[in-house]
């Protein structure tokens, strides 16, 4: 029945657009504009973690309260509110303390917003989730052209140029959270849907959990430091832009033929792939620094490390959270990967960054998705 619904595509895929352009904005540089206040590695460390931090109780917070109310587009456009309210921080302070208030705040609510709109979306789609991909992509796009067109923006412009997109995306993020609309059949409680914590106690459900932390432990130095890195041994700003858009141009890709790729190999053999694919990008990037050509290639394996990788988590975790529990275990999800998983990763490589060096921190990681991949490959059964 629900194949024949009408899919809001250009709504949701608007959406998606404006909130990964932030990302694209936020992630890449706002590191560079914390060193560019004279801010250590560890101070940034702390800052950045703020939002990996946010997400290991906010989501699941949010995504109770929308499971709760059984509408989550409210929720949503009061998030998106909030979330521009308290960017706009930014504008009058730059002291340490002043930053950790204002990405703190920005941090609560924004981080809740992504696993809502993901139920919102899995929501219309019914069970046509082969199409999740082809509206999911244009988050990618919007990263793309933010982060490409930045790199130039701040090389060129300065700093400021970042402060004032970051406040035009959010702006738009904002704007379009009001044409979002609830699927049409509601939340209801069903008792197929099981009790939340017999779904946890499930081996695949610890399993993938599992390999989720482990994922976004490894990305912790990457999404830390990675443009420090790279503008330390001699790359461009602009460079530094094209490399971040090569990687989601990748992912791009991915999300086009998700479909094919899930009916070929499954959702646990793509999972074990792009944790082994993490393992060998973060190992490049941590020892060919000054081979530009295999950090181009290690760029292009973001298709994996994020992008197959998430479209399969994402369809995993509602595989096995149904009905009443959709949006607490998408913020389930969100917590424990980019939450636990983020912040820890964030957090240690502030400390070896200064005290191992960043091949070694960037070795670590490898390491971590390694891990990832032997837990998930004996605790997931196969499909």
């Amino acid at each position: 029945m629900k194949s024949h619904v009408s899919l809001p595509y250009w709504r949701l895929s608007g959406f998606y657009c404006a909130y990964f352009g932030f990302v694209g904005a936020f992630t890449p540089f706002w590191t560079l504009y914390l060193q560019s206040l004279a801010f250590n590695a560890f101070q940034i460390a702390i800052l950045m973690s703020l939002f990996q931090v946010a997400r290991s109780f906010s989501p699941s917070l949010w995504g109770w309260l929308a499971d709760r109310r059984g509408h989550r587009v409210p929720i949503i456009q009061f998030l998106a509110g909030a979330s521009l309210l308290a960017y706009v921080g930014v504008f009058f302070g730059n002291s340490f303390y002043w930053l950790f208030a204002v990405m703190l705040a920005l941090s609560f609510f924004w981080s809740a917003s992504l696993p809502l709109i993901e139920a919102v979306t899995l929501g219309h789609l019914g069970d046509r989730l082969d199409r999740y991909g082809h509206i999911r992509l244009w988050g990618s796009i919007g990263f793309v052209v933010a982060v490409i067109g930045l790199g130039y923006a701040v090389q060129y412009l300065g700093m400021m140029a970042l402060l004032w997109v970051i406040l035009l995306l959010l702006g738009a993020v904002w704007v379009l959270s009001w044409r979002l609309e609830d699927p049409l059949v509601e939340l209801q409680h069903h008792d197929s849907d099981g009790s939340w914590w017999a779904i946890l106690r499930r081996r695949e459900v610890m399993a993938l959990m599992a390999a989720c932390f482990a994922m976004s432990a490894a990305h912790g130095v990457y999404y830390t430091f990675y443009s420090i890195y790279l503008v330390d041994h001699g790359y461009s700003k602009g460079m530094v832009g094209w490399l971040w858009g090569l990687g989601v141009i990748c992912e791009i890709m991915v999300f086009l033929y998700m479909p094919k790729l899930f009916a070929l190999f499954g959702l646990r053999r793509i999972m074990l792939a792009s944790l082994l694919l993490a393992f060998v990008r973060f190992f490049v990037i941590g020892w060919a620094v000054e081979v530009w050509w295999l950090i181009m290639l290690a760029q292009t394996l973001h298709a994996a490390t994020f992008g197959s990788y998430h479209a399969a988590a994402v369809a995993l975790t509602h595989r096995y959270f149904k009905g009443r529990h959709q949006s607490k275990g998408q913020g389930l999800y969100t917590s424990i990967s980019y939450g636990v998983g983020g912040t820890l990763g964030a957090v240690i490589s502030g400390f070896a960054w200064e005290s191992i060096g960043p091949s070694w921190t960037f070795t670590a990681s490898a390491l971590c998705a390694m891990l990832g991949f032997i837990f998930f490959m004996f605790m997931m059964r196969e499909d």
